[in-house]
């Protein structure tokens, strides 16, 4: 008589994190030899950051609220480092197509590995990988006069800033493994994130949109994680009138939820298509 026996939950979880961690490592040692793209990757947002403070700050200091000192760039850096969060999870869909289209993500797929694994692995790598920029980029910030006002709020928004952009990142395995051209993948995600990043909060007060634009530039989940980070970072007085820190950190990780619980799901079930 066969007998079935059952594979614990926890047993199951325990192997998919093994064996993403396994892929992470190897994902992380690929992003170290290639030296090439590890440095643009970290002088693009730094180039945004130079560009908007020294082209557009003067012209935008005098609509600042006054927790940012007079000085655009305190508001600024909150607002790239939310900028960040989006645009650094486009290396996934990348690197995802990269591995498809060589053949690697099939090689993946004769070993007894959990499917999930490829793709928790990817994200995580790209995570430390933005995590290590994102200390870059806020250290170009200090060194351009950046002053945040709360050390903890600090250490905070950069955690907050972490977290949305690996929500991305599945957004981002999702167009990576479902398109199937390079260059459509990279219209497909300069179409998502430009339209986000500049109607938005990231590099000016939305009070100067017209009203028609601001009722969306307000909402949408780039704005919130920019106010969440300014009001961690900057104190209330960075926020919009009538919004508290709390209710933005909240709204903020709420967004970052209901996008991971929505796109991961998404993300695994194309991953199978794309690899049957």
């Amino acid at each position: 008589m066969n007998a079935t026996t059952a594979i614990p939950a926890s047993h199951r979880l325990r192997r998919t994190l093994a064996h993403a961690g396994v892929l992470a490592r190897r994902d992380l040692l690929a992003s170290v030899r290639l030296r090439d793209v590890l440095i643009l990757s970290a002088l693009q947002p730094i180039i945004f950051m130079l560009l908007f403070l020294y082209v557009f700050g003067g012209a935008i200091e005098a609509a600042l609220p006054a927790a940012a000192g007079g000085a655009y760039v305190n508001w600024l850096i909150p607002g790239i480092l939310a900028q960040f969060a989006v645009f650094s999870a486009s290396a996934t869909a990348y690197g995802l197509h990269k591995d498809r289209e060589t053949g690697v993500i099939d090689r993946f797929r004769s070993l007894p590995m959990a499917r999930a694994a490829v793709l928790i692995g990817r994200t995580a790598s790209d995570l430390v990988r933005s995590g290590v920029i994102l200390l870059l980029q806020l250290a170009v910030g200090l060194l351009l006069g950046f002053r945040p006002q709360n050390l903890l709020g600090l250490v905070a928004a950069l955690g907050l800033a972490l977290a949305f952009g690996y929500a991305c990142s599945w957004i981002m395995a999702t167009i990576g493994l479902a398109v199937r051209n390079t260059e459509a993948i990279q219209a497909t995600v300069y179409s998502v994130v430009f339209p986000l990043t500049l109607l938005s909060s990231v590099f000016l007060p939305t009070r100067t949109m017209p009203g028609w634009l601001r009722a969306f530039a307000d909402h949408q989940p780039v704005s919130v994680i920019a106010n969440a980070l300014r009001g961690l970072i900057l104190g209330p007085g960075a926020l919009p009138p009538g919004e508290s820190i709390t209710g933005q950190a909240v709204l903020a990780l709420g967004w970052t939820a209901a996008i991971l619980a929505v796109v991961v799901p998404v993300a695994i079930r194309t991953y199978q298509h794309a690899v049957s």
